[in-house]
């Protein structure tokens, strides 16, 4: 990357980052809390920690779209204002209704789209992928601070506190954006990361790509549902207060992270995905049993969620991986927006469920049906074909009808290393998937006249 990239995807990276940090500060401290609010049961405490995944779910897609017509930063900013104003009204509330309305708000300003959007117009195509792991970093090192730093501060300032922060980081992303990203020189569209609703029927029913989907929910369905409990098994089940809570966390997320990192090598470098991927899920099951088993120890709870927490980083980094490698040529960004989607709506239902569940049954049942929720998704993962070990690359074409489309494509596909390839006409654009040990970029560059 040369420094305006590094400027860009950087600047862009810590604004999704604050945003989600601000998201994920409460997750180990609400339940706690929302027990003072007024008109409070078990699961409208789910549904306030879940409800701002069904929004962005409905809002994310229109967003990128509506970014392609009015700009990105005038909708990144639209964004981040509906996030701060979310904030402050779940800050204000006195009632559990006052802090769903306000999670609610919080999740309507869905600026992953258009943040990608950005971030594509502002890099080159082959700088695309690393930008884009950046920003998956940003991502995860968001929720393991937030994790850490959640108990603290709400000793230091309470709930309402974090989302008067919360609303605080918001502003400070309308800042980074206007400061210190650039403006790009042109708005174009980009298959890679944007979505084509022509496509989303083709995305939808594709078996492979819907079984990665459905995984990304149940992952984040059955997050979300055990932090409807957890809180509550620390402090009521082994004693510990809440002030303590993160120095339970902390040795449990550092070292599920260095955990993570031997296995993702495993997956991606001997080429052992689904080995790695299916033993990821099951993990996650012997997690979920271990939690609901013995709650009394601290030892066996720190252990269930370093379990839980590995299997999660490994699942987290594999799921977007796959996708990219299953999806179509020419509708990876769709793909993604639908699990993406899928992400979110997960997040939804496991908060909401998780909540109805540990009022209904208790916190026991909660992490049991998860166990039952990871064990079927194990047993539709068995069916998972192993994508092959493919790169992306993509080439600006001249071509002008559909025709001459096609008979490019049919030349660049007898090619050494390439295995898939779509020229769309209109984009002037040739998107294909390689094998980077047998691929020469110069012999497409040589076909294509540059």
């Amino acid at each position: 990357m040369n420094l305006f990239e590094r400027r860009s995807v950087f600047s862009l990276a810590g604004i999704y980052g604050l945003r989600m940090l601000g998201l994920f500060m409460i997750l180990p401290v609400f339940s706690l809390y929302a027990e003072g609010l007024e008109g409070v049961t078990p699961m409208l405490i789910g549904l306030a920690l879940g409800v701002y995944g069904l929004t962005m779910a409905i809002f994310q897609i229109p967003f990128g779209m509506l970014s392609d017509r009015f700009g990105r930063k005038p909708i990144i900013t639209l964004g981040l204002l509906l996030f701060a104003i979310g904030s402050v009204v779940a800050a204000m509330s006195d009632s559990i209704w006052g802090v769903i309305i306000g999670r609610a708000i919080q999740g309507s300003g869905a600026i992953a789209a258009a943040m990608m959007a950005l971030m594509a117009d502002l890099t080159r195509e082959e700088e695309r992928t690393k930008a884009m792991a950046i920003m998956g970093v940003s991502i995860g090192m968001s929720f393991t601070l937030a994790l850490m730093v959640g108990p603290l501060l709400n000793s230091a300032i309470g709930v309402d506190g974090i989302f008067w922060m919360t609303a605080v980081l918001a502003a400070a992303g309308i800042a980074i954006l206007y400061l210190l990203v650039p403006e790009p020189e042109h708005l174009n569209f980009h298959r890679e990361v944007e979505t084509v609703p022509a496509q989303l029927k083709q995305i939808l029913f594709n078996a492979q790509l819907f079984r990665l989907d459905v995984g990304i929910l149940i992952q984040h369905g059955i997050m979300m549902a055990m932090f409807t409990a957890l809180p509550f098994v620390l402090r009521d089940k082994l004693g510990l207060p809440t002030d303590q809570h993160a120095w339970f966390y902390l040795p449990v997320l550092m070292i599920s992270v260095l955990g993570m990192a031997p296995l993702v090598m495993l997956a991606e470098k001997r080429q052992k995905m689904k080995q790695v991927f299916l033993g990821s899920i099951l993990l996650m099951v012997i997690a979920e049993v271990m939690l609901g088993t013995d709650q009394r120890s601290l030892i066996a709870v720190g252990f269930g969620l370093l379990l839980f927490f590995t299997a999660f980083n490994v699942l987290e980094a594999s799921l977007p991986s796959l996708i990219s490698r299953m999806a179509p040529v020419e509708s990876k960004g769709t793909a993604m927006g639908v699990y993406s989607t899928s992400q979110f709506l997960g997040a939804f239902i496991g908060g909401a469920g998780g909540g109805w569940l540990s009022g209904a049954f208790g916190m026991q049942a909660v992490f049991y049906v998860c166990a039952a929720i990871a064990l079927g998704w194990l047993l539709l993962a068995l069916g998972m074909k192993v994508p092959a070990y493919l790169s992306s690359f993509m080439v600006h074409v001249q071509v002008h009808d559909d025709a001459a489309a096609e008979q490019l494509a049919k030349q660049i596909k007898q090619l050494a290393g390439v295995h898939e390839v779509k020229v769309i006409p209109e984009d002037g654009v040739a998107y294909l998937k390689v094998d980077k040990k047998l691929f020469d970029q110069q012999h497409v560059m040589a076909l294509i006249g540059k």
